[in-house]
Order: C-alpha cells, then structure tokens, then sequence
C-alpha cells in the first residue's frame, strides 16, 4: 500500500458574507415607492419603505440605513424637515432628493441641506441607481 505524506488541514474560514445596503425610501405616493423597491431589490440593495417622514424618523436609530431616498414634498413633514432633523442629530447619511416639483429654490434649498444628489420625477432608473452608488462610495470613502 501506498502512503502518501500527511498535509496539515487549513482551517476553514468562513468568507465575510456582506449583507446588501439598506436603502429607506421616503415618498408619500405608494405606487412608486413600491416600484422603487422592486427596483433598488433587483440593483441588489435592501429596501426599507416608509410612507411619511414621521414613520421614516421614528424607526432611523433602530433601522441605520446606509443611504435615504427622499421625496421633499409630502404632506405633514416635509423632505427638507427630515433633511433638518438628520442635521440636527448629527447623522451623516448620504441622502438622494427625489421631487416632482422642481424649481431653483427646491434645488438649492436640497443641495445646503446636504443632498448627495436632486432628482426630477419622473425617475430615470440609471440616473437613480447612479445617484445612490456614488451617495454609498462617498460615504465609504469617508469611513476610511
């Protein structure tokens, strides 16, 4: 019989296993934000929605999304509000403005609130995925 020479085993190490971004999606209308779920789902992100502001900031510290889609015009709270708390907080999270009520001021007004990226509805589908994957290398980018 044949012996071969003994090789030590390696360990075996699990490979790193990353969980996708979470994305939230602010936006008041349901249709889209459920069409941008499927979307941002198929892009190979998380998806997390909320029908208003106030539902979207009573769940941040629990949720911890990694970028916010926002929607500025809604009713109650507005997107700049939330802009506003984010800031007040102290939370540094990449946001992408979405409206369909563009104008100068909305534009400008966004972008001081820190808004990563302005975007007009209706959503062109690269644009957006565009939008949040330099909102997400930024931050990273940051980190290190």
């Amino acid at each position: 019989m044949v012996q071969f020479p003994r090789r030590h085993a390696l360990p075996i190490v699990p490979a790193m296993v990353h969980s996708p971004p979470l994305i939230a999606v602010v936006d008041d209308d349901a249709p889209l934000r459920t069409a941008l779920g499927r979307l941002l789902r198929t892009s190979g992100y998380e998806v997390k929605g909320f029908g208003c502001a106030e539902e979207f900031l009573a769940a941040r510290d629990a949720l911890a999304p990694d970028c916010l889609v926002l929607d500025l015009h809604m009713p109650g709270m507005s997107g700049f509000d939330v802009q506003q708390r984010l800031v007040t907080r102290g939370l540094a999270l990449p946001v992408v403005v979405i409206t369909g009520q563009d104008s100068p001021v909305a534009r400008s007004r966004a972008v001081a609130g820190g808004a990563c990226a302005y975007l007009c509805k209706p959503l062109d589908k690269d644009a957006l995925i565009g939008a949040i994957e330099g909102a997400l290398k930024r931050t990273a980018a940051k980190r290190q």
